[in-house]
């Protein structure tokens, strides 16, 4: 994987909501086919700011046939890049980004006549409108079930946008969950819960087949809905989701190699350049080390949720701490995150390089 950066052009920030707006890029005709993406993909933003670099990872809300290419980015509390985002930043300005990335996407196909749903909270709609967009225009015959959770309508990010696609597509039902707004229906007030997604369930989609479940907000929502259509019988490979932040630990993943601490010999390998450097597996991650000898490795989040620093392990074992991006099949193939991963064989070669 290249940690390329191109500088991009802001074309426009537009408040959507009191605290988010959206991001558009004018971008160059040489820009235009590194920036080709699958919708639910996200770019990975790169600003200094008070003199501090900052990095930043902000799903595309476009969807691929619209002429632009935006984010959508949300202030939150003494968020150093959203507060810019949302006060600071202008047409005319510049910012760099690293070419579309992510695992949580869709490829639609006009044969296809599929049923999806998805769930979204808060910001979580920003991956999820650009598939849905694509869905409705590109698969006529296939059916969407969208339940979007906010406080109330006028914090609901695309509001107007998402009504229109509801009056023009029969084929989209689009529900919004309110939970400090009076809907006068206990199905969509409160918070998307497993109680929720049962009335869903019974209502609209215990006599179709469901094709995929695309999940993306808080991670208490994406764990009751992951968990709900599971034991629904539902596939793992059917069941989607995105995290955007995350609030407690998952699961150790990719536990492999010996279980007693090991000094290993690394090889990192990123744009054919090789860095090399020994690594106990109780010390920093393999991104650190890698940053430590002046590699020039990809990252953002540095929290397991985005999959910026994917790398594949060539040869030797390592583990995770965490996992919120990687599919399992991905896993099995050999990728990691970087920032998650340690050591545990005596050498250890890693590849950016692979994809």
């Amino acid at each position: 994987m290249s940690n390329t950066f191109y500088t991009l052009n802001v074309k426009d920030v537009t408040k959507v909501t009191a605290d988010t707006v959206t991001i558009s890029f004018d971008l160059t005709a040489d820009q235009k086919s590194n920036f080709n993406f699958i919708p639910g993909q996200y770019l990975t933003l790169k600003m200094t700011i008070g003199g501090e670099e900052v990095r930043r990872s902000y799903s595309i809300c476009t969807a691929p046939y619209e002429a632009d290419l935006a984010v959508a980015v949300k202030e939150i509390e003494n968020g150093l890049f959203s507060g810019f985002a949302n006060n600071t930043l202008k047409a005319g300005d510049q910012l760099e980004a690293m070419a579309p990335m992510g695992n949580f996407k869709i490829t639609p196909n006009a044969d296809n006549s599929k049923n999806y749903i998805f769930y979204a909270a808060g910001s979580g709609i920003t991956p999820v409108i650009s598939m849905v967009k694509s869905i409705l225009r590109e698969e006529p015959s296939s059916n969407v079930q969208l339940y979007y959770g906010n406080k109330n309508s006028d914090a609901t990010i695309f509001k107007s946008q998402l009504d229109e696609l509801n009056s023009e597509y029969i084929n989209l039902n689009l529900t919004y969950i309110y939970s400090q707004q009076d809907t006068g229906n206990d199905l969509t007030n409160g918070r998307i819960s497993a109680s929720k997604c049962e009335g869903f369930f019974d209502k609209s989609q215990g006599n179709i087949t469901i094709d995929g479940v695309y999940a993306c907000g808080p991670e208490e929502m994406i764990m009751c809905v992951k968990d709900f259509y599971t034991a629904k019988g539902l596939a793992k490979d059917k069941i989607h989701f995105e995290l955007f932040t995350a609030s407690a630990p998952a699961k150790p993943a990719a536990q492999e190699g010996s279980s007693t601490p090991v000094q290993s010999q690394v090889t990192v390998i990123i744009d054919d350049e090789e860095y090399e450097f020994s690594l106990n597996t109780e010390g920093k991650d393999i991104l650190q080390a890698a940053q430590d000898e002046d590699a020039d490795v990809p990252f953002s989040c540095k929290g397991g949720v985005c999959c910026t620093c994917r790398a594949k392990v060539m040869e030797g074992t390592v583990k995770m701490d965490l996992n919120f991006a990687l599919e399992e099949d991905e896993v099995a193939d050999g990728f990691i995150l970087t920032c998650q991963a340690h050591p545990t064989s005596e050498k250890v070669v890693i590849s950016y390089d692979e994809y």
